[in-house]
């Protein structure tokens, strides 16, 4: 029954009902003036008394009418009610009544809403039939015709009528906000929820690539150290090359997940030629066609799919394949890009087409720019196909392009 509403809030609705009790109850004294009280049968005092008796209360319901909106619709009947005992027509402090049932259609409960709108059209009908009663009795009569009397109450309901709909129409208006903010909240929470996604899924392909080189690149050390000694110290020099790339990325997508800032650099096509001397110096040799060949001005989202695409797809080669070669062939057409790339797998660490971060994320990468992947085994060879649409974007839109510098820290 009582609403959470701030002090400030609550001081300036008390403040506003004493300025208007301290501004209309006059104006009602004034309205009768010295002797005017005599025809209802009460002493001058007495109508006076009754008088600022009923403006404190209806005002006094104003005051809390936002705090305890169907406390306040009670307390301002009962004034109505003491104003109508003693005789009083209708005053200038009535507009509190107003107020109230605007306030109970606002920000009462439902309930308190339609008590709201039911009080509204009994009280019409009840000061209709009371000012048509009190303008007959100061006439000396029941002067006051049906018609008139019709009128009368029309009038009341028109007028409480309209309070009551002005406080259901604010309350509308405050329910689709709190509604646009809940949307607002929603969508908030989920770029967030996309964002962790986002990082997760580069913190997979960039550690899971780099952690194959390695690997790769180790134990081709300790076979080959055997053979040939000078071999080890190159390998070392790729596996620590490879190791301080992970770490600057890693880095970078933590300071993006702590500061929660934009995106910041993302390889380009510029950079599959480290990618692919990576692959190479990890003892297996990419094969790559590029027929034809890509177009400028290519958007920096279908440009990192592509990256991170063949990322994933070279780092399940270098996992399951036979460790010799990997064929990767992109076509890049008017309307869209066919990436290609197929390596012959072990039979005994064939990678699963169903599970693993692998595999979801290049079907999720090429999904988020509109495109399609299919990852199959083909007699001995894994083979992962992907069509993504070309959307030409300005040079200078996202800061990348075809023929883009790659990135500081490759």
């Amino acid at each position: 029954m009582i609403r959470p509403l701030s002090r400030t809030a609550l001081v300036l609705d008390i403040v506003g009902a004493a300025l208007l009790f301290v501004t209309l109850t006059p104006m009602a004294l004034a309205f009768y003036g010295p002797g005017s009280l005599s025809f209802i049968g009460i002493s001058e005092a007495a109508g006076i008394a009754a008088m600022v008796l009923a403006g404190a209360i209806q005002c006094g319901a104003v005051a809390i009418g936002r705090l305890a909106p169907g406390i306040a619709l009670a307390v301002a009947w009962t004034g109505a009610i003491v104003q109508m005992a003693a005789g009083l027509s209708p005053l200038p402090f009535n507009i509190a009544i107003l107020m109230v049932l605007y306030a109970t259609a606002a920000w009462g409960s439902r309930r308190v809403m339609w008590a709201g709108l039911l009080s509204a059209g009994i009280g019409a009908v009840v000061a209709g039939v009371y000012i048509s009663f009190f303008n007959g009795a100061s006439s000396g009569g029941f002067g006051i015709t049906f018609g008139a009397a019709v009128l009368l109450i029309l009038l009341s309901v028109m007028a409480l009528g309209f309070a009551w709909v002005a406080g259901f129409g604010w309350r509308m208006v405050l329910r689709s906000r709190r509604i646009r903010d809940a949307q607002m909240r929603a969508e908030a929470a989920t770029a967030e929820e996309q964002e962790r996604v986002r990082i997760a899924r580069d913190m997979h392909d960039i550690v899971a690539h780099s952690l194959a080189v390695v690997i790769a690149q180790a134990d081709g050390a300790r076979y080959a150290s055997a053979v040939d000694p000078d071999a080890a110290p190159a390998a070392l020099t790729t596996i620590a090359q490879t190791a301080r790339g992970a770490l600057s990325d890693v880095r970078m997508l933590l300071t993006q997940l702590r500061h929660r800032q934009g995106d910041g650099p993302q390889p380009t096509l510029a950079d599959l030629e480290t990618l692919f001397a990576q692959v190479r110096q990890a003892g297996i040799e990419p094969r790559v066609t590029v027929d034809p060949m890509p177009p400028e001005g290519l958007a920096g989202g279908l440009q990192l799919a592509v990256y991170r695409i063949l990322q994933e797809a070279l780092t399940n080669a270098l996992r399951y394949g036979d460790g010799k070669s990997v064929e990767i062939h992109l076509a890049w057409h008017r309307e869209f890009v066919d990436i290609t790339v197929a390596n012959v797998v072990d039979g005994s660490s064939a990678p699963s087409l169903g599970g693993g971060h692998g595999i979801i994320g290049m079907r999720e990468r090429a999904q988020l720019v509109g495109g399609v992947l299919r990852a199959e085994h083909e007699g001995g060879r894994f083979v992962v196909r992907a069509r993504l649409p070309v959307a030409a974007a300005d040079a200078g839109q996202d800061g990348t392009g075809a023929s883009g510098a790659g990135r500081g820290d490759s």
